[in-house]
């Protein structure tokens, strides 16, 4: 991974890590958690985009919408309201993932749906057998069509996020710029060595992206920087910065790789598929 000496990232696509190179055949899947306790750090907007940008790069992508709030079925205009969803799939055993998984206008970017339906899901699944299991389960049968599985967890670290690192190989931190959200990550990464030690042996921290990074504050530099110090190469090199695009293409129920190609937003997430890739994060 390279080396920034300044404390404002860049923000453009750099030579520093390569095109990937195409893949001869599709899957098995390597699954990956977005995950943060804290809400509004950008968790959506990343597993929207990041699967976007490595669409881009030839790889086909499943979105696990694992919020109940909905956010990113909306944000690709794929509609819950006469749909199974992924609630339907963790409760009902003869419902298959096939069914329940929804095409995006995007060719080879596909999602499983929620809505708050899946508030439900962590009291009906607390007295089942192997619950932590359960998504995992799921996705066992559809691995094999994809090469990355992203999945956006809720923000906090219940049943619900238990079963998604239960069920990934990875884990990406999206973490604010900010002083309050930087204060969580160490309870999360105590979370995840939990489920590394007790339930998931081969879980990996692929890294902490800084998002809604504003490069005119001092702020944002001091905790970017303080991260970067703490938790050194596990800082992902590619930053977020704060803009109007991503909520704008939110509202369009589209990817700012497509609502706005030529934006330095859509080009950072761009970087970052490439960086994951060139960090062995995504095949």
């Amino acid at each position: 991974m390279s080396k920034t000496n300044s404390s404002v990232p860049e923000q453009v696509e750099g030579a520093d890590f390569p095109v990937p190179a195409p893949l001869n055949g599709h899957g098995p899947a390597r699954v990956i958690s977005l995950c943060n306790q804290k809400g509004g750090v950008g968790k959506t907007t990343t597993t929207v985009n990041l699967g976007a940008a490595l669409v881009e790069y030839g790889r086909r992508v499943l979105l696990v919408d694992f919020d109940p709030q909905g956010a990113l079925s909306a944000g690709l205009g794929v509609s819950t309201l006469d749909a199974p969803t992924v609630y339907d799939l963790m409760v009902n055993r003869k419902l298959s993932t096939a069914e329940v998984i929804q095409h995006t206008a995007i060719d080879g970017l596909d999602v499983l749906p929620a809505n708050i339906d899946l508030s439900a899901a962590e009291l009906q699944l607390v007295n089942e057998v192997a619950r932590e299991q359960t998504l995992q389960r799921a996705l066992r049968g559809v691995t094999g069509l994809y090469d990355v599985v992203l999945i956006d967890c809720q923000p906090s670290l219940g049943l619900l996020t238990v079963n998604a690192l239960t069920a990934s190989h990875g884990v990406i931190i999206p973490l604010e710029c900010e002083y309050f959200a930087l204060r969580g990550v160490a309870l999360l990464i105590e979370t995840v060595e939990k489920i590394q030690d007790r339930l998931n042996p081969a879980l990996e921290l692929d890294g902490i992206l800084g998002t809604m990074y504003d490069p005119r504050t001092l702020h944002s530099k001091e905790v970017l920087e303080r991260v970067r110090e703490a938790f050194g190469d596990k800082v992902f090199d590619t930053v977020i910065r704060r803009t109007v695009k991503f909520p704008d293409a939110s509202v369009a129920a589209e990817p700012i790789t497509t609502f706005a190609s030529d934006h330095t937003g859509a080009a950072a997430y761009r970087r970052l598929a490439r960086e994951l890739v060139a960090r062995g994060g995504a095949p």
